[in-house]
């Protein structure tokens, strides 16, 4: 979730032909993606939770992992890369993947380190959660599964990767599609406190800062889920056997470590490796964004989120468009808004 944290509840308001032309997909959009809207495929609607499965996953050795993966689509297609958050998983993605492949794109949507099928090649490899160990997984992927160059589209942690991938690599990301904006986290500016009330939005972070927070997401991590999830999407009625069939990916054996060190590394109690440590020199000061990207937003977000566009908008200085989705949707937008999700993959790519 969000480094950078305001309290205000997100609004956003176009001109009242922007909200005409957007009303069909649920979507409030700035003036700059007007023009590429008008030329794109229109994605058909889509009830969330149509799609219960993918076709059977696969598995593919890359760095450091085994990584499992669901791939949907033509293979000669052009590659689209989908990247999960925490607490969730490649189920975010069930409804969108079917999209994609209809308008012919090859898409790709792996298990992070620490979910589901994916697994550390060695055990005596460093059970490391910081975000561009996280970031370069994705582009030994894409070498392994020889992908030159993708859209990349994530929320919450793999909008996190996704915007690194555009920052460090930007030719192997042909377009981004980012939730939430602007997501890379910064070490120093971590260190800064916070007013009370955007500390308390935080209080999971601070809870896995201790041996008691780690016994306790060992124990009750379905649990932990649920609650996470509930909080950050407050209007998502999602149903026991949508949650159970994205819990299941929190079984595999690294998850809680790879968890646990990610919140830690952020706010400085946890190091790094020293491998990385050129990259996230790059990372800390806080680059911009140059490729096409469309943000997104969900209109009763109630995970940390910035108050609005203007406050990341500057760090976007390729073509650009950022879209608020209507409808109670929260962070999870991808689930529960594929058709806006899989508009927008489409849009960035007509972009470039």
């Amino acid at each position: 979730m969000l480094d950078e944290i305001n309290n205000d509840r997100r609004r956003f308001l176009g001109s009242a032909a922007m909200s005409v032309a957007a009303a069909q997909l649920g979507v409030l959009g700035s003036a700059t993606a007007q023009s590429a809207e008008s030329r794109a495929t229109r994605v058909p609607p889509v009830r969330p939770g149509t799609n219960t499965s993918f076709g059977p996953l696969k598995q593919i050795n890359a760095g450091l992992l085994s990584i499992g993966y669901a791939e949907a689509g033509p293979h000669d297609g052009p590659a689209v890369v989908l990247l999960q958050g925490w607490p969730y998983d490649i189920y975010s993605y069930v409804d969108v993947a079917p999209l994609l492949a209809a308008a012919g794109y090859r898409v790709i949507i792996p298990y992070l380190r620490g979910y589901g099928s994916t697994r550390f090649l060695s055990s005596e490899t460093f059970r490391n959660g910081q975000q561009a160990a996280v970031a370069m997984d994705i582009i030994d992927l894409m070498d392994a599964l020889k992908i030159r160059s993708a859209v990349i589209g994530g929320f919450d942690w793999g909008g996190r990767t996704a915007d690194i991938i555009a920052v460090l690599w930007p030719g192997r990301c042909k377009g981004l599609v980012s939730v939430s904006g602007y997501l890379i986290t910064n070490q120093e500016a971590n260190k800064s406190p916070l007013p009370p009330s955007a500390e308390l939005q935080w209080w999971y972070q601070y809870y896995f800062a201790t041996e008691r927070g780690r016994l306790g997401y060992e124990k009750y991590r379905r649990d932990f889920a649920r609650l996470i999830r509930s909080i950050a999407s407050p209007q998502w009625k999602f149903d026991d056997a949508t949650f159970d069939r994205t819990a299941a990916a929190f079984d595999n054996p690294d998850h809680v470590s790879i968890v646990i060190h990610n919140y830690r590394w952020r706010i400085g109690l946890a190091d790094g490796e020293s491998k990385y440590d050129d990259l996230e020199k790059q990372l800390a000061k806080g680059p911009v964004i140059d490729v096409p990207s469309i943000t997104l937003e969900g209109d009763a977000n109630g995970a940390p989120h910035y108050p609005d566009e203007s406050a990341f908008r500057k760090k976007f200085t390729g073509k650009f468009a950022h879209r608020v989705v209507t409808g109670g949707i929260g962070h999870n937008l991808p689930q529960e808004a594929p058709q806006a999700f899989a508009q927008a993959i489409i849009d960035v790519d007509g972009f470039s």
